[in-house]
């Protein structure tokens, strides 16, 4: 019996120490709340969507009212659930249901906005594109967007509070569970962390050392099967390294006279790869080792955005395009758009559309940088070059979908050749589209690069950019983008 280390946990005494030196406060005399640890995210989800009905109800009939109009509630809360479905599917794939996410303040917060922000800008473009705003008055929806945001940051604080109580006074309900651990890789804090979670650890034994022989591990279930026979135990917990797979499944089998659920709880270095994301191929579950800069509905998200927004400027700006037109062709002689070869996702080779705004048209292996004062500059030119109109058509890249709104400035393949053998991970850069405008560029870091601690620093920023997307960070990225071109720090 050396190598079975049986700890009984009783919660009804006064707080102390277990034999294995986990502090652990019992806190028997209060009492528990009718929720889990587990179920906490779909009562957020739930809570979500009770707010959102309640805020649109609320705008619809507070702005019928003062209009002196007829309260029809058919529009509501048809849009209620609209924006409720897109809303939690959003923050749901995102991960931010879960109990650790919602502890996150700042997080939430931050893609709570976001999120409700890109979820009103695309319902604007379909009430454009559909003609249907007479249906769906523009202060109601200004009410249910404020509204909505507002008692949303109050869920958040309502919940955080609540969390955080319910796991510092172990309020949360759970089962009675008996926990076997692995003695090689012992987590100080997996009782402690059980308990707060709403478990009630009625028992704790150790696996026997890998090799030992089966009289011991027989030992141990027996251990197991007398300590649980008799009494309210609702599950078994196995926490252990997953390369001792042989033996917990031979320790499965034996256990299976008890009718309970055992799980598995990986630890130990190998127990990252549960932590992956998986999904399920001919029948084999596939663990994802590295994952895409965007997931599918974050690219769908961004790509909506991109077509949209550029669509609208496009044709916003038509007038303005026309004039460049008119001032190209009568400046100089030569063609209005200058297209050259650029890398885009993946490598990928496509033309990227400019207003011409020098007198050579250089593509291919040799191109030389524009530089202050450079003679190769149109008059009109200069005037693009500076504001950065000449980016402008751009906008067709994007809507082509060779481009996006946001990302890395893609390069000229000579530079692109050129700054790959003088910078590390270069490459990198091509893991996202590229975009009219980027992190690096709101940062200083735009126009030419003659050094090479210039693209060095230009390269930091982009990977910084793909490593922490969100469409926060696009959104804030396109509003300071016209800041950056007033400035007009390196534009020539």
């Amino acid at each position: 019996m050396n190598y079975i280390h049986r700890q009984i946990l009783d919660h009804h005494i006064a707080p102390g120490v277990f034999p294995s030196g986990e502090s652990v406060a019992v806190l028997s005399d209060i009492r528990k709340w009718p929720i889990s640890y587990h179920s906490i995210g779909t009562a957020t989800v739930i809570l979500d969507i009770m707010t959102i009905t309640f805020a649109c109800l609320s705008a619809c009939i507070g702005y019928d009212l003062y209009e002196g109009m007829y309260v029809d509630f058919g529009k509501p809360i048809g849009l209620a659930a609209l924006v409720s479905v897109l809303f939690c599917l959003v923050l749901n794939s995102q991960g931010l249901y879960s109990p650790m996410e919602l502890l996150r303040w700042r997080r939430q917060l931050r893609l709570v906005f976001g999120t409700w922000a890109i979820i009103f800008l695309l319902l604007s473009g379909v009430v454009f594109a559909l003609k249907i705003g007479s249906s769906l008055s523009r202060g109601t929806n200004m009410l249910f967007a404020g509204i909505g945001l507002v008692s949303l940051f109050a869920n958040r604080l309502l919940v955080r509070e609540l969390l955080t109580t319910g796991l510092a006074e172990r309020r949360f309900s759970g089962r009675k569970i008996v926990l076997i651990s692995d003695p090689e890789r012992p987590d100080p804090g997996l009782v402690e962390t059980l308990a707060a979670t709403g478990f009630d650890v009625t028992g704790h034994f150790s696996l026997p050392h890998p090799g030992v022989s089966s009289t011991l591990q027989k030992r141990l279930t027996a251990s197991v099967v007398t300590h649980i026979r008799g009494t309210d135990v609702e599950e078994i917990i196995v926490a252990s390294d997953p390369n001792r797979w042989s033996d917990l499944r031979t320790l499965a089998a034996e256990l299976r006279v008890l009718p309970f659920p055992i799980t598995f709880m990986p630890v130990g270095s190998s127990a990252d790869m549960f932590r992956r994301p998986s999904h399920d191929i001919c029948g084999t579950v596939c663990v994802e080792l590295q994952r895409g800069p965007l997931s599918r509905l974050e690219h769908a998200i961004k790509r909506s955005v991109d077509v949209i927004a550029a669509g609208l400027v496009l044709v916003l700006l038509l007038p303005l395009l026309a004039l460049v037109t008119i001032a190209i062709k009568l400046d100089s002689p030569g063609p209005i758009l200058f297209r050259q070869q650029r890398l885009g996702f993946n490598g990928r080779t496509f033309n990227i559309c400019k207003f011409r705004t020098m007198s050579v048209l250089e593509d291919g292996l040799s191109v030389v940088q524009a530089c202050a004062g450079d003679d190769r500059i149109t008059r009109v030119g200069r005037w693009l070059r500076r504001t950065s109109i000449d980016e402008l058509p751009q906008l067709f890249n994007v809507l082509g979908g060779s481009m996006s709104l946001v990302g890395p400035r893609p390069h000229a393949l000579a530079h692109d050749n050129q700054f790959d053998k003088l910078v590390r991970n270069y490459g990198f850069r091509q893991r996202v589209k590229p975009g009219l405008t980027g992190w690096a560029q709101i940062n200083g870091y735009r126009g030419p690069t003659p050094t090479t601690d210039l693209i060095e620093r230009r390269v930091e920023y982009d990977l910084w950019y793909i490593e922490n997307w969100s469409l926060r960070l696009d959104l804030t990225i396109l509003l300071q983008t016209p800041l950056e071109v007033v400035r007009g720090r390196n534009a020539y």
